[in-house]
């Protein structure tokens, strides 16, 4: 296929098609922690009058749920405090006392972030880095849930006692060097696919 004689044209044409970005194995490192962290987490159902308290108290209404973070439509409920931190549980589960309403832009840039930290940052979709007017409010609606009952924190290794526990992440570590050798050989057998596509070119 000939070049397009606009380099104008050309140079639009790159600058809005994007590859879609290739996932590892190896990527998915932070993922396969995660799964281990989240397998072990304990879930403790809110009931209906701690959920209204929660809303209540971040000046929400149930009827219209927004983001606790930002005021966009919420689709999903965050941890306040992270679950993990340096491929490890921090001890805090999933309860009505460390979940907010959340849209997805927030959660994705979130991540395991301190959310006052994240909040005032300038990082992609953060509240301050979208200059949300009520930032200081939400952030004060915020503080005000983070104060209003005790969060569970639970010490894992102290419960399962240090054996225990290191065996435990030490099946994911092996699960993660296991992907990495899988990784090679996948990246030999892309490469070969790549050179007989090559070849096909060069031939046609």
């Amino acid at each position: 296929m000939t070049a397009l004689p606009d380099p104008d044209l050309q140079r639009d044409l790159l600058r809005v098609f994007r590859m879609p970005s290739v996932q590892t194995m190896v990527s998915r490192k932070s993922s396969i922690t995660n799964a281990f962290v989240s397998a072990i987490i304990p879930v403790i159902p809110p009931t209906a009058a701690e959920i209204e308290e929660a809303i209540n108290i971040l000046g929400l209404d149930h009827t219209d749920l927004r983001c606790a973070y930002c005021g966009d439509k919420s689709s999903e409920w965050d941890h306040l405090r992270p679950l993990v931190l340096q491929r490890r549980p921090t001890g805090y589960v999933s309860e009505i006392a460390n979940l907010v309403p959340c849209c997805g832009k927030c959660n994705q840039s979130k991540g395991n972030k301190n959310w006052r930290t994240w909040m005032t940052s300038a990082a992609k979709w953060s509240p301050g880095g979208r200059g949300i007017p009520d930032l200081q409010e939400r952030i004060e609606r915020l503080e005000e849930f983070e104060g209003w009952r005790r969060p569970t924190r639970v010490d894992f290794e102290g419960i399962l006692g240090h054996e225990e526990w290191e065996a435990y992440w030490q099946t994911c570590e092996e699960l993660i060097q296991r992907m990495n050798a899988s990784q090679r050989v996948a990246d030999q057998i892309k490469s070969k696919i790549g050179d007989a596509i090559a070849r096909c070119d060069g031939e046609s």
